[in-house]
């Protein structure tokens, strides 16, 4: 009973961060879209939010597609360590990717906008992600030896 519910709160799971990614894919195109045909924002501002959703439709996507193989895949090895280790690196590293991208487009915006004294914002997003990446280097160091 135990081992259904966790496979259809999984699937359950995956398909909702699914399905927000594809809201997001839908929103980002759309507004892409408007502002080529209506042309009421810059262009630049418009690419640069089209983007943003885009990269957050992906970290959510990767989120959905790492719950559904993680809990419903059925080569239940036994070896805790290496389940947690893979999905652990695979989330890690798409949020990290998120991060840097999201500060890059930031300070091209504020370059942009001419506001530099804003600059210490992507600065810290970034100093931020290279802590996490040095975090889970850290952590797979660690758990390298439980995982033969």
């Amino acid at each position: 009973m135990q081992i259904k519910f966790k496979h259809f709160m999984a699937v359950l799971f995956s398909v909702i961060f699914k399905a927000i990614s594809l809201v997001l894919v839908i929103f980002a195109v759309y507004k892409s879209a408007y502002v080529v045909a209506y042309e009421q924002k810059e262009f630049i501002t418009a690419v640069i939010e089209s983007v943003n959703a885009f990269i957050i439709s992906l970290a959510i996507f990767e989120l959905g597609v790492g719950v559904g193989k993680e809990y419903t895949s059925g080569n239940d090895d036994g070896n805790l360590y290496i389940n947690i280790r893979r999905t652990i690196t695979r989330f890690v590293g798409t949020v990290c990717i998120a991060l840097v991208l999201e500060s890059l487009i930031m300070i091209i915006k504020y370059s942009q906008l001419e506001l530099a004294g804003n600059l210490f914002y992507p600065v810290g997003i970034i100093a931020g992600s290279s802590l996490l990446l040095m975090s889970l280097g850290v952590f797979l160091r660690l758990t390298k030896g439980h995982t033969e």
